[in-house]
């Protein structure tokens, strides 16, 4: 039996795409253990207390090599619990939120062909949970520390060295926030001495946002680098270059544990449908593969992925075709399982 990976089927439609997207990974023959466990707002609705995630499952999570999460629901209500994945990424130190944004084949986005690559410190910034009501005021705290930005900063790194890139981008608001985002400045530039071969560029937050309309293609073949809240802001913004958030898939990425989920969230409009788009979730699937060693069916599914979307039959609706949730992942598992059967 291969590695455990705890799996968190999610609310909403998450239950639906991660069986879609099981089925994906049984056809590429992948050599993994799927161990499930709960955690979500229907699960909380059911159970109360003060976590969306059971006792049960942390040690299922704390066992297992890695966690794939499937879209889980957070309600916008005081005293209510974190959300899914700031537990786990705080809990784990899962400090690197990567989100690749590239075209796929074919489903070409509104403003032309785009491929950069979203780093995101997921551990702390305003999503740190620090927060004070007094009477009529609330107070949120903005917690930027030198080692987590330090360490976000050399993943960024890293990754752009990886991937052959020579462009780093930093995104802050350091003239209006001097301290915490003057901080995480500071920072990546002791970082990128260590990488005289990657060029840092500075972006303020909101003129960034602006740029990224105006002309996308200016950052391709760039890493960008942020603080929690604006790069959740940022990558999501980056998602509708591509056509869909529903084509966007995430890794959350520490020293010794990952999680993977779509970048999306949970549509529970659109629960029990067969409607919504599978890519994101099958992908995310496909990189936890990868990360466990599973590299052969990690690629099989990448490949087949792309290739039902750029022969345009199987798609759904977001990507301009008729096809239910269930009909392109199936076309998605058949093309896996071919690809698997030509290598083996």
């Amino acid at each position: 039996m291969g590695k455990s990976v705890a799996l968190i089927r999610g609310d909403g439609t998450g239950p639906e795409l991660v069986n879609a997207m099981i089925k994906v990974l049984e056809a590429s023959k992948a050599d993994v253990e799927l161990i499930p466990c709960d955690a979500g707002l229907e699960w909380w609705e059911k159970h109360g207390g003060d976590s969306f995630i059971p006792p049960e499952t942390w040690k299922i999570l704390e066992k297992s090599a890695a966690c794939f999460k499937g879209p889980t629901t957070t309600i916008p209500k005081p005293g209510t619990p974190k959300s899914v994945a700031v537990s786990i990424r705080q809990r784990f130190n899962l400090f690197a939120n990567v989100r690749p944004i590239k075209t796929f084949p074919n489903i070409v986005g509104p403003l032309g062909a785009v491929d950069f690559i979203c780093v995101r410190e997921a551990t702390e910034g305003l999503y740190t949970g620090i927060e004070f009501r007094f009477d009529d005021i609330a107070i949120a705290i903005r917690k930027i520390s030198k080692k987590a930005s330090e360490r976000v900063a050399k993943y960024a790194f890293n990754l752009a060295r990886e991937k052959g890139w020579k462009n780093l981008i930093v995104i802050t608001k350091a003239n209006i926030m001097k301290e915490t985002c003057g901080l995480f400045r500071e920072v990546v530039g002791e970082v990128a001495k260590q990488y005289p071969e990657i060029t840092v560029e500075d972006y303020f937050i909101d003129n960034f946002a602006q740029q990224l309309i105006k002309n996308p293609q200016r950052f391709n073949q760039n890493v960008i680098l942020s603080t929690n809240l604006f790069m959740d802001i940022i990558s999501e913004e980056a998602s509708a270059l591509i056509g869909s958030i529903g084509c966007v898939y995430s890794a959350n990425i520490g020293d010794n544990y990952a999680m993977f989920e779509p970048a999306h969230g949970s549509s529970p409009k659109y629960k029990g449908m067969d409607k919504v788009n599978p890519t994101a979730t099958i992908l995310a699937g496909a990189w936890m593969l990868d990360y466990i060693g599973e590299k052969e069916a990690s690629k099989a599914i990448f490949k087949a992925t792309e290739e039902i979307i750029s022969e345009g039959k199987t798609l759904t609706y977001d990507l301009g075709g008729n096809a239910k949730l269930s009909e392109m992942a199936g076309a998605i598992a058949q093309r896996t399982k071919e690809i698997i059967n030509k290598i083996r």
